[in-house]
């Protein structure tokens, strides 16, 4: 584990270093907004990977958490005006805990069960947005950007800044789980729940902390979305292209590890980044589905899972040769 441990963190600090780098090269705000996008998508395909790939619930209310975030924000900006960053923390509190209280209304279900209960969540939180007057209501509210963004030259930039910190902390949690005592238990609840639990795995303590982490790192990833985009509604934040890719760039990347839901939302963020600018955002829901379709059809375990087919491929035509050599 520790050669993993030596490889990760390196590799998030270059990452990190490159992203400041390039705040002081790039010169067209645009290529901050494009990158924003793709690293939130980023968020959130590795916070839906934590309750949808480990454990094996599929959830559709990924948007309701993720508006979570973004309303919390926008409520706790008006209470108290506070910073940024104690806004991200409260979203992430208020997401967790509302991940936990949905985690123990519905991770007794299965299946489809379970997957109608959670986008009932999601209309539940919409509908409750929608009446809520205080952050706008159905109306929606607007939100300020401040003047002071550090020594960073515009607010965009401390906003990019912010969501690649933010992306690689999602990250650094995710692998952490993954590779985790936890992360073997939630791995045998999503092979064989009952044989799991015969075992003496916690199945359901287990399930409630997934439930409760992806809480909190989709409102991490909808806490700075107000800032962003500087007006949100209730049709904004509980955007049907949210959770279609929340759901499908762990699919794509591969859900069974943690980097999967990374290279999915890299590669699916991408193409709807320079389809929008080349042909129209209309076009990114049919992005995502006829990408989703190719890969359930050609690759079901996704693009992680077809690279160690290969290398297992690859690894048994060597001990065949080996075998012929020595027989």
């Amino acid at each position: 584990m520790k050669a993993p441990l030596l490889t990760f963190w390196p590799c998030a600090i270059a990452i990190f270093a490159a992203g400041f780098i390039f705040t002081l090269i790039a010169d067209n705000e645009f290529y901050f907004f494009a990158s924003y996008v793709v690293l939130q998508a980023v968020i959130m395909a590795t916070a839906w990977n934590i309750l949808g790939g480990f454990t094996g619930y599929v959830n559709f209310g990924s948007a309701g958490f993720f508006a979570v975030g973004a309303y919390t924000t926008i409520a706790l900006n008006k209470a108290f005006g506070l910073p940024l960053p104690f806004l991200i923390l409260g979203a992430a509190i208020c997401s967790g805990i509302v991940g936990l209280a949905a985690g123990y209304l519905t991770l007794r279900l299965k299946g489809v069960y379970f997957a109608i209960a959670t986008l009932a969540m999601s209309i539940v939180f919409e509908t409750i947005a929608n009446n809520w007057e205080y952050v706008g209501g159905a109306s929606g509210a607007y939100i300020l950007t401040p003047d002071d963004s550090l020594f960073f030259d515009s607010y965009i930039e401390l906003l990019f800044m912010l969501i690649l910190t933010l992306a690689i902390g999602s990250a650094a949690v995710a692998r952490y789980m993954s590779s985790s005592r936890m992360g073997r238990g939630l791995a045998a609840i999503r092979d064989d729940e009952v044989a799991a639990e015969c075992n003496g795995v916690p199945t359901l303590k287990l399930k409630l902390i997934s439930a409760s982490v992806m809480g909190a790192m989709m409102g991490v990833a909808g806490a700075p979305y107000p800032f962003f985009v500087t007006y949100v509604d209730p049709v904004s934040a509980f955007n049907l292209l949210i959770a279609v890719n929340a759901i499908a760039m762990p699919m794509i990347g591969g859900t069974a590890s943690w980097i999967g839901p990374i290279i999915g939302a890299l590669l699916v963020g991408g193409a709807q980044e320079i389809i929008t600018v080349t042909i129209s955002s209309e076009m990114n829901l049919l992005v995502v589905g006829v990408m989703l379709v190719a890969f359930i059809t050609l690759a079901p375990k996704g693009i992680v899972g077809l690279y160690q087919d290969y290398r297992k491929k690859k690894r048994r035509q060597g001990t065949n040769q080996f075998s012929r050599l020595t027989a």
